[in-house]
């Protein structure tokens, strides 16, 4: 992969990106899906330096991840943005009777892009939320999240953002293993989890460098 020396990465999102990273130390991204994907890329182009920031919060929804765009994305000068958001945005509807409509998802998560597009100059990457069949309550929020899903990959379309298709690739990889070995609780992944979301977004991101 060609990647510009000192490289700005930047992830934004919830609980999955957040996976307790330091408030404190910005060199400390987690132990998730971030740190495996900036661990490969340091062991692997360590001459390139490129600088990893993780600025994921867990319990964001879209509307959350707007009102601290300036200070959490814009200030920060990426290179590459990277966004996985929108579970939470189903989850409270039926943890908390607070739904998001899918057009206030959409209108929001569309003010970020454009944002993105006219302050910056800087690639996009979209991820898509998703949810695993276990326990056996979560395969009702399918009819929440899907259209969602669907808002997401319009948007990638629309603001020619590459896409990483978790949904997807999850399902598929549930062909092979029990879900529960995915995401114990169908939403926070395992270390095998996130080592797939890390290992199919470089796959995707790397058509880029």
């Amino acid at each position: 992969m060609n990647i510009p020396n000192n490289y700005t990465i930047l992830f934004q999102g919830d609980s999955i990106t957040d996976w307790y990273r330091s408030r404190e130390n910005d060199n400390d991204l987690g132990t998730g899906y971030v740190n495996f994907i900036a661990a490969y890329l340091n062991a692997t182009y360590p001459e390139k330096r490129i600088k990893f920031i993780n600025r994921g919060i867990s319990g964001n929804r879209v509307v959350d991840l707007l009102n601290r765009w300036d200070e959490d994305c814009i200030a920060l000068k990426p290179d590459l943005v990277s966004i996985l958001i929108g579970i939470n945005d189903c989850w409270r509807r039926y943890d908390r009777n607070d739904p998001t409509s899918v057009e206030d998802f959409e209108k929001n998560y569309r003010k970020i892009l454009t944002q993105i597009k006219e302050r910056l100059d800087a690639k996009i990457v979209l991820c898509e939320p998703f949810v695993l069949p276990y326990p056996e309550d979560r395969k009702q929020w399918r009819e929440d999240l899907d259209p969602k899903i669907q808002v997401v990959r319009k948007l990638s379309l629309e603001f020619d953002t590459l896409y990483v298709p978790f949904d997807g690739i999850f399902a598929s990889a549930c062909a092979k293993r029990e879900p529960a070995f995915w995401a114990e609780d169908g939403v926070h992944p395992t270390y095998a989890g996130h080592a797939l979301m890390a290992k199919t977004w470089l796959d995707v991101v790397k058509a880029i460098w």
